[in-house]
């Protein structure tokens, strides 16, 4: 579906159905809404049903997931009493969401990570992780719409699992790293492939940093909701039709081993 010379693209990543299902499940997202002034962080109800407002029931909260993340434990032990209390939810319908992570310090991309992507593209499967960027200002929300940039003609998308670290270390042990995680979020790696792959020297900082190259969400799921993060599907439809299908269990390297690199 093409809107106003803008393509939309949409990426899940879910849970597999099995032993490994998260017992439970907080799920934090960034909102807003025409009554409201501003960002405000939620929770998504239960029921599924629509959003619970963090800032309502607690007014001394943070508005911003990073903000929110920084303070650890205190802001993560209100989010549980509200998960667990009967409050108001505000349907969907009268809501946006916005990316849950916004302006973080950096967005950290490994390439080539999927054994069974590496096969489709007839490459050999990387000796050790091979790291990108994107700026931050390339990350949009879940339903916002993907510019093609008029300067590319070889727009392409990759759905990705995102890990947000939630507090700040250097040379990480991977048996550690998990500690450092706040939670996981669905990312669109949107890549103008011409100016990853020839122009620019091939670098390929400019080629995946195009504004909106960086969909982000809808939703933070936190550490303790997802038992295995390595055993979830993921996949990627462009226009209604499924491009990719896949499963974190094909990662080459798992995310402990991606954050004890990375802090080095």
């Amino acid at each position: 579906m093409l809107v106003s010379g803008r393509r939309l693209l949409t990426a899940l990543l879910q849970a597999r159905k099995g032993p490994f299902q998260p017992s439970r499940d907080m799920r934090l997202v960034q909102f807003q809404a025409p009554h409201l002034v501003g960002p405000h962080l939620g929770l998504e109800s239960g029921n599924g049903e629509g959003i619970i407002d963090l800032n309502t029931y607690d007014p001394t909260l943070p508005k911003t997931m990073i903000q929110f993340l920084e303070e650890g434990e205190a802001t993560l032990s209100v989010a549980r009493r509200a998960q667990a209390a009967q409050l108001p939810v505000l349907p969907w319908s009268e809501v946006t969401l916005l990316a849950p992570v916004t302006r973080p310090d950096k967005v950290v991309c490994v390439g080539m990570n999927y054994v069974d992507h590496c096969k489709e593209q007839n490459v050999p499967v990387p000796k050790e992780p091979i790291i990108f960027s994107k700026f931050s200002s390339s990350i949009v929300g879940p339903y916002d719409e993907i510019v093609l940039p008029p300067d590319s003609k070889e727009v392409d998308w990759e759905v990705e699992l995102a890990v947000v670290i939630g507090k700040k270390g250097k040379h990480i042990k991977a048996t550690d790293a998990l500690a450092y995680v706040a939670g996981f979020t669905v990312a669109h790696d949107v890549s103008a492939r011409d100016w990853q792959m020839r122009r620019n020297g091939r670098q390929w900082l400019l080629g995946k940093t195009f504004d909106t190259f960086c969909p982000l969400g809808p939703a933070l799921v936190t550490r303790d909701s997802i038992a295995d993060p390595h055993n979830l599907k993921i996949y990627c439809r462009v226009n209604g039709q499924v491009v990719q299908n896949s499963n974190t269990n094909q990662m080459v390297f798992k995310t402990e081993e991606l954050i004890a690199w990375v802090s080095r």
